[in-house]
């Protein structure tokens, strides 16, 4: 078998990446806190608690992250500890992501800032979240006092990560804390991330005309299950729109387009400097299903069956993100 030697530019990013719920721990003002309280919300009743007590030791991870040859690392910051109440900046709590990002460039780690990573503050949700044309300015004013405490050690910026799958998880299937469910609501939070992301692109810009500013979009590549009806192939070409297509053609455009409406939005046209693809696996379509996971029996599945282990569908994902133009 031929075997050849596969060489990377220079400039070329090994990263690995945090979202600040999930590692940070005890994040008690955040709305993914309350919910895992509630019985039955996480299998086994599992809470995060002090999770990989990474607010208190980030050094210790980063250390093995620059061991393994990393030359970047993606965090997110977690609103709910920066401002705990409405227009209350914790001074303290972005003194310690002033700490971590210095000890990642000392590391040789370029940082990567999430600004939004799926959780909200609980003062948030009980104004509605991202349901309320509210979380606009609210947003627009943390990401402006966050870039002003750490821009000097940031020049890429996340706006939104996954937004789609913020949507789909919230506000349709229920599995993600919500304040309210279906598809009015879904195509309304729709509406508002992509305002609020235009929002924090200029609050950015203002502050780093320079700054790199993006989104990390899930990019599942989605084919129809084998054996599905006829009506499987439409149905897929229309979950692909409305998942992939919708939200970029919107920044893009500076457009809502169907079915959000046809309204221009403010400053949303061209607001992305690259595009971030995440992939993890296929989705199998099945008229009139959401999404099937019949992986069938020859599928390598992942640990803790999150998904099956597909590496083709990384190009067709590329390929996807390709045409936007974008880095």
């Amino acid at each position: 078998m031929a075997q050849g030697t596969m060489i990377f530019p220079p400039d070329f990013r090994w990263g690995t990446a945090t979202a600040s719920f999930q590692v940070e721990g005890h994040t008690t003002n955040s709305d993914w806190w309350a919910w895992e309280q509630e019985p039955g919300r996480i299998l086994h009743n599992q809470r995060s608690g002090q999770a990989c007590n990474w607010w208190e030791d980030a050094e210790a991870d980063l250390d093995r992250a620059a061991a393994l040859g990393n030359n970047a690392h993606r965090l997110s910051v977690e609103w709910s500890r920066i401002e705990p109440e409405p227009s209350v900046f914790d001074k303290e709590a972005l003194n310690r992501y002033r700490e971590i990002l210095q000890a990642m460039i000392a590391r040789g780690l370029e940082p990567m800032v999430t600004l939004h990573h799926f959780s909200n503050p609980l003062w948030l949700a009980e104004k509605g979240d991202f349901t309320s044309g509210l979380v606009v300015d609210y947003f627009r004013r943390y990401v402006a006092q966050v870039v002003a405490a750490l821009g000097d050690l940031v020049s890429k910026w996340i706006t939104i990560n996954e937004p789609m799958v913020y949507v789909y998880m919230r506000h349709m299937r229920g599995v993600y804390p919500a304040t309210a469910t279906g598809y009015g609501t879904a195509f309304r939070v729709i509406r508002n991330l992509l305002r609020s992301h235009a929002a924090a692109y200029h609050a950015i810009k203002e502050v780093q005309p320079a700054a790199q500013v993006g989104i990390a979009k899930y990019v599942p590549v989605m084919q129809n299950r084998p054996g599905s009806n006829f009506l499987s192939t439409p149905w897929r070409r229309w979950l692909n729109y409305l998942f992939n297509d919708l939200w970029l053609n919107g920044m893009v455009s500076g457009r809502f387009a169907f079915p959000l409406g046809r309204q221009s939005i403010p400053h949303l046209k061209n607001s992305f400097d690259f595009l971030g693809v995440n992939y993890y696996s296929r989705w199998y379509i099945s008229f009139p299903r959401l999404v099937t996971q019949d992986w069938g029996p020859d599928a390598v599945v992942s640990d803790g069956d999150f998904s099956e282990v597909y590496p083709a569908g990384m190009f067709s994902a590329i390929k996807w993100a390709n045409r936007f133009n974008k880095p």
